[in-house]
């Protein structure tokens, strides 16, 4: 069990340490959690990645509130919270990676969902990738915004703020922490050309149904479509 919880530490900090590399996320902007027992392991607050350790990440149970002691011996990200109630509300959810990525927070700052320009959005989960309303970072309030724009999604934006995508482990949610950044930049380019056109709800949907199962995998897993 000891390896295990050191591997994954070890794969959150390689996750971060992905996302720079990826031009998604910036110094210390981010940050990543993924379910452990019956908690969860957070990137801490104001380390940047290229500095952390394995103990670096910090635990958190999923029942933590404000007062608890974990806070005393450490500092997990200021977004525990979101994570926290993501991975409590979420229990198909393994892994949530948060990300200040450029063209999709540039959407966030006008409060503009993603639409369905590109059937991709619908890996996502839907017919768009929602905005959330700003709230302060770190606060209560922001991750009941967050809890909201995700319903029936794993991923959405955050006004004036960022991007939260979810995966069943951390290589899926970077994948689509990267696919959203990858559509919010093409919905930019389109506009340069005028109001793109959008797909319809029907076209959406049936997409959908040929994406379960889709997406990133590991080798040993078959095939799904």
């Amino acid at each position: 069990m000891v390896e295990a919880e050191t591997a994954l530490r070890r794969e959150v900090i390689e996750t971060a340490l992905e996302m720079e590399r990826l031009g998604i996320n910036q110094g210390t902007s981010g940050n990543i959690s993924a379910r452990w027992r019956d908690g969860l392991l957070i990137t801490p607050s104001g380390v940047p990645y290229a500095d952390l350790q394995a103990q670096d990440i910090v635990w958190l149970p999923l029942d933590v509130s404000d007062d608890a002691d974990v806070f005393q011996q450490s500092r997990p990200s200021t977004e525990w919270r979101f994570h926290r109630d993501i991975l409590y509300s979420r229990p198909e959810i393994n892994a949530v990676v948060h990300t200040h990525s450029n063209a999709a927070t540039a959407m966030a700052i006008h409060n503009r969902d993603i639409p369905p320009h590109h059937y991709m959005v619908a890996v996502a989960g839907g017919n768009s990738i929602r905005c959330a309303p700003y709230a302060t970072f770190g606060s209560q309030a922001l991750s009941a915004h967050a809890i909201t724009a995700l319903k029936d999604r794993s991923a959405c934006l955050l006004a004036h703020h960022g991007v939260i995508a979810l995966g069943h482990d951390l290589a899926r949610a970077l994948w689509l922490a990267n696919e959203v950044e990858v559509l919010a930049q093409q919905y930019l380019l389109a506009c340069q050309l005028g109001t793109p056109p959008l797909l319809s709800d029907e076209a959406i949907n049936e997409v959908i149904e040929k994406f379960k199962g889709y997406g990133l995998r590991r080798k040993s897993e078959p095939d799904a479509g």
